[in-house]
This record gives C-alpha cells, sequence and structure tokens, in this order.
C-alpha cells in the first residue's frame, strides 16, 4: 500500500459524522518552493501523543537555508509538515508512520 492510499484509509477511519465536519487534511504549495501539509488532531486517537520534532536544513527560526528541507512537528492539535518540492511524500510517510 503506498502512503497516498494510507492516507486515504486514515482519513476515512477519523470521519465519524462530526470529525470531517471541522478537521480535516490541507495539502498546499508554498513559495519557497515546497508543499505544507497540515492534519488536524483534535478528536482522532492521535490527540495529546508525543511527536519528535523533524527539522533537516532549516534555521532556528523555521526557514529553510537549503534546497533539501523538510519540518515536521506539532502545533495546536494540528499535525504541521513542509518540505522542499520533492518532500510530499516523505511528509505524508512522517505522519502515517507515527500516526499508525
Amino acid at each position: 500500500m503506498n502512503n497516498f492510499d494510507r492516507l486515504n484509509r486514515w482519513y476515512i477511519n477519523q470521519c465519524n459524522g462530526d470529525w470531517e465536519h471541522q478537521y480535516g487534511i490541507v495539502i498546499e504549495t508554498l513559495d519557497n518552493p515546497g508543499w505544507w501539509v497540515k492534519i488536524d488532531l483534535i478528536g482522532t486517537s492521535l490527540e495529546g501523543k508525543e511527536f519528535e520534532e523533524i527539522s533537516e536544513g532549516i534555521d532556528k527560526s523555521h526557514h529553510p537555508i537549503s534546497d533539501d528541507w523538510i519540518h515536521c512537528r506539532l502545533d495546536n492539535n494540528k499535525f504541521d509538515g513542509a518540505g522542499d518540492p520533492i518532500k510530499l511524500e516523505r511528509i505524508i510517510s512522517v505522519f502515517l508512520d507515527w500516526a499508525e
């Protein structure tokens, strides 16, 4: 199963008639350029779960310092992952490996 199938399955498992009306998953592009993935954790089994921040090619103020970068963390009950243009699948994999 690829990461997009895994993400579909995770999303479907959260949909309970309420969660999907207030929360969800956002995947968007950045002007760095890059990807930004935001996944709401409120009301899921991941709410409150510890996550070790990943920061590669990023300075202390969370700005990329190279063309090869990724930054994943938890922020306000959301998984917040960003990376360079070829990191979308890795960001999703980081989330799913932690979630599963």
